[in-house]
C-alpha cells in the first residue's frame, strides 16, 4: 500500500520535552530531515500553562527554575539548524496531551522522532509512556531513539539497517521504508525472518529428528525472498533466516544495526495499543532505534 503523496512530501516531526534523551532526538531528527530532503518540525506538546498560568507559576516560584515551552522549542530548533545549516526549521508550542498532539502531527508528516525517556522518576515513566503509545497509534511511521549511539543517523556506526519480516511477508510497507533508509545512508539492508519448529512436529528420532526443522527453514527463506523483491537494485541485500522467537532474534541482531524497522498492524476501529509482540519488546530492548512502520489489516 503505497502512502499518500502528501505524506511523503510532509515535514519530519520530532517531540521535545527539554530532556537530554529528546535533545539527542532533535540531533537525530536532523540527520534524518537532512538525508530525506524534507523540513523539520520541532514540537513541545504539554498542559503546563494551560492550567497554571504564569502568574500562579511565579507565585509557587518555579519559573526561575523549569524553562518556558516557548524556550525548550526554540532551543531546540537552533540545536538542529546549528547540526545541519540550511534546514529548514519550524517549531511549534501545543497546549494539551503529548500523545493526542504527536499522532495529530503524524497525519501529515513523513514520519516522527520520539526519545525514550524523560527528565526523571515518575516523569521519566509518564515519558516513555508517551513514546509507546505514539508508536502504537501514529499513521505514519515512528522513529523511537534507542542505543548509545541514538544521537545520529550519520554517519552510520554498524554500517546496515535491520529490517524484521513477519509472517504478513506480502506487506510491503515494512520493507520499503528499510530498504529506502537503507539507501539513503548507503549502507546494507539485513532481512531477517525468524523460524520455529512447532513442538508437536518434533521427535526423538535421530533419522527423522531434522526434516521438520528444515522444512520450516525452506518456508522461512521462500517468504523471506518473496519479501524483499521490490527492493531496489542499488541497495544490497543481506537475507538471513534464524531459528528463535522472533523477539530474541531481532533484539540479539539490533547490537549490529544503526536502525531496527519492524512493522505493527493498524486494524480500523480497533483501540488500544496496536503492537504485536515483536514491536513492544523492540521497542523496549533493541540495542539501537527502532522505526516502527504501520500497515493496515482488513479484518475477515
Amino acid at each position: 500500500m503505497n502512502a499518500p503523496a502528501e505524506r511523503a512530501l510532509g515535514p519530519l516531526v520530532v517531540g521535545v520535552d527539554g530532556s537530554e534523551p529528546s535533545l539527542r532526538a532533535v540531533d537525530w531528527a536532523a540527520d534524518e530531515a537532512a538525508l530525506r530532503g524534507v523540513p523539520l518540525r520541532v514540537v513541545y506538546a504539554c498542559l503546563w500553562e494551560r492550567y497554571e498560568g504564569a502568574a500562579l507559576a511565579r507565585d509557587i516560584g518555579k519559573p526561575t527554575t523549569l524553562p518556558l515551552p516557548q524556550d525548550v522549542v526554540g532551543a531546540a530548533a537552533q540545536r538542529a539548524r546549528a547540526r545541519h545549516h540550511g534546514l529548514k526549521v519550524t517549531a511549534d508550542v501545543l497546549f494539551e496531551e503529548p500523545e493526542c498532539a504527536l499522532v495529530r502531527e503524524g497525519r501529515h508528516a513523513c514520519a516522527l522522532v520520539v526519545g525514550t525517556r524523560g527528565r526523571s522518576g515518575i516523569a521519566e515513566m509518564l515519558l516513555g509512556s508517551v513514546s509507546l503509545a505514539v508508536a502504537a497509534h501514529a499513521d505514519c511511521p515512528v522513529i523511537v531513539l534507542r542505543g548509545s549511539h541514538d544521537n545520529q543517523a550519520m554517519p552510520p556506526v554498524h554500517g546496515r539497517v535491520l529490517v524484521g519480516v513477519g509472517d504478513e511477508a506480502k506487506e510491503p510497507a515494512v520493507v520499503r521504508f528499510a530498504a529506502e533508509e537503507a539507501r539513503r545512508r548507503g549502507v546494507q539492508l539485513e532481512a531477517l525472518r525468524a523460524w520455529r519448529c512447532p513442538a508437536h512436529e518434533t521427535t526423538d528420532h535421530p533419522l527423522l529428528a531434522g526434516e521438520p526443522a528444515r522444512l520450516h527453514e525452506a518456508q522461512a527463506a521462500e517468504e523471506l525472498e518473496a519479501a524483499v523483491q521490490g527492493v531496489p537494485a542499488d541497495v544490497s541485500v543481506r537475507r538471513r533466516t534464524v531459528e528463535g522467537h522472533a523477539r530474541r532474534v531481532l533484539v540479539d541482531a539490533s547490537h549490529e544495526a544503526d536502525l531496527l524497522v519492524v512493522g505493527a498492524k493498524r486494524r480500523e476501529g480497533r483501540f488500544g495499543l496496536q503492537l504485536g509482540r515483536v514491536a513492544h519488546a523492540a521497542l523496549h530492548h533493541s540495542a539501537c532505534p527502532v522505526a516502527v512502520v504501520p500497515h493496515p489489516v482488513h479484518d475477515a
